[in-house]
C-alpha cells in the first residue's frame, strides 16, 4: 500500500526534490505547501498519511505547526540533529530527517 504525502518546506527547488525522491521510492505526494498556515490548511483538506514539514518556515515554526496537525507529522531541516534534540523530544513529531537523509524508506519507517 502506498503513503500519501504532504512536503511542506519554504523553498520551492527542495520541495521538487523531495517530491521527485519520494514518489521514486513508492510514496504518494498529494500536496506542497511553503507557509505554515497553508501547511495547517493543505493537512485538514488533503488528509495525507504524513506530513514533512520543514522547522523553519517563513511564518511559523514547524514544531508549533505540528501540533496543530492531527496528522503524523515528520520533520526535515538542513540543520543537524543534536541542534534540534531536545525540542525534538518534547515535540508530537513521529521524527526528524535531516534533508541530507532523505528517502522514503526512512519516512516509511517513521510511519505507524
Amino acid at each position: 500500500m502506498s503513503h500519501t504525502i504532504l512536503i511542506v518546506d519554504d523553498h520551492a527547488s527542495f520541495r521538487g526534490f523531495a517530491r521527485r525522491l519520494l514518489e521514486a521510492g513508492g510514496l504518494t505526494v498529494v500536496g506542497e505547501a511553503e507557509t505554515a498556515q497553508q501547511a495547517i490548511a493543505s493537512a485538514r483538506e488533503l488528509a495525507p498519511d504524513v506530513v514533512l514539514l520543514d522547522v523553519k518556515l517563513p511564518d511559523g515554526d514547524g514544531f508549533r505547526v505540528a501540533e496543530q496537525i492531527a496528522t503524523p507529522v515528520v520533520l526535515t531541516s538542513s540543520h543537524e540533529l543534536d541542534d534540534l534534540r531536545t525540542r525534538l523530544e518534547r515535540s508530537s513529531a513521529r521524527g526528524f530527517i535531516p534533508k541530507d537523509d532523505l528517502t522514503a524508506e526512512a519516512v516509511v519507517a517513521l510511519l505507524p
